[in-house]
């Protein structure tokens, strides 16, 4: 087992290194773009994108796992992070490029980047993008007219597993 000190030290150069400023993916056409203002309205948000996705706004096969459930998943952690930690307006935009799908969330706090949980109880939660990060095919931010915009990719597949 490491010693608390290391685990630290580790966890601090894998937090830079996992969340690097970076620009949106070229070539992707937006779908559609949604304002979000409280988290009551995340409902609403995956509603929508699983409608978007499959056709229905809700999970009609919970006993397989499905691609757009990652996306939907992804979508939740950033957009509810944007109204925890960010400011308003917090708005939603879902893009596709072939069997590729881009999520980005944008909020007004452009001087607050997306910063991964550290030496935090996991009790407490907090590890959102590390989530997005390990679901995600790619994924960053960036500046962008004064505001800050958290990406993910997710590749569809067509393969569906059991549960």
């Amino acid at each position: 087992m490491r010693p608390a000190r290391a685990l630290t030290t580790t966890t601090k150069a894998v937090t830079v290194a996992l969340w690097q400023p970076a620009r949106l993916p070229q070539g992707f056409r937006e779908l559609w773009c949604q304002e979000v203002h409280s988290l009551q309205e995340l409902s609403k948000l995956r509603a929508r994108l699983r409608a978007t996705l499959t056709g229905s706004p809700i999970v009609v096969h919970p006993e397989r796992e499905h691609w757009s459930e990652r996306l939907v998943l992804i979508a939740d952690e950033l957009t509810s992070n944007a109204l925890r930690h960010g400011g308003s307006p917090v708005a939603t935009a879902l893009s596709r490029l072939s069997d590729r799908w881009l999520i980005a969330v944008s909020d007004s706090s452009a001087d607050v980047p997306p910063a991964p949980a550290e030496g935090r109880d996991p009790a407490l939660g907090g590890f959102g993008l590390y989530l997005v990060a390990d679901l995600s095919a790619a994924h960053g931010w960036h500046l962008e007219r004064g505001e800050k915009k958290v990406w993910a990719v997710i590749e569809a597949d067509d393969e569906e597993r059991t549960a």
